[in-house]
């Protein structure tokens, strides 16, 4: 079955931190696939989401869907938590973050966000 499945829409295309530290750019806008492809979706931050802290890279990607709420996917940039297929993966070069789905399915359709943990407010 090759059906061309709902647009994907990344909604954080520029957003900015109050205090002017980090910029988020998420791309692409939307994207049209079909079932069994690999989906890629790039964050790119203007500084290192990396805190010292705890040795971690604060990037986070979340799935919404339509009156839900958002759930984890991914944090600390490439770590699963319980219960997220492995199919959903994540990678970092630099300040450049990558969402993989590898093998989609029709039921990954929604809105995807990448968001940054080290500065407050957090921003998406």
């Amino acid at each position: 079955m090759n059906m061309q499945l709902r647009y994907f829409k990344n909604t954080c295309n520029a957003l900015y931190v109050s205090n002017g530290r980090i910029v988020l750019t998420q791309t692409p806008e939307y994207m049209s696939v079909s079932p069994g492809d690999t989906a890629r979706f790039s964050c790119k931050c203007s500084e290192s989401p990396y805190y010292s802290g705890n040795s971690q890279n604060l990037l986070s990607w979340y799935l919404q869907k339509p009156e839900q709420p958002p759930k984890l996917l991914i944090y600390f940039a490439n770590t699963r938590p319980s219960g997220t297929p492995e199919r959903f993966s994540g990678s970092r070069s630099g300040t450049d973050f990558t969402l993989t789905i590898t093998g989609f399915l029709k039921d990954d359709a929604g809105y995807y966000y990448c968001m940054q943990g080290r500065y407050a407010p957090l921003t998406q």
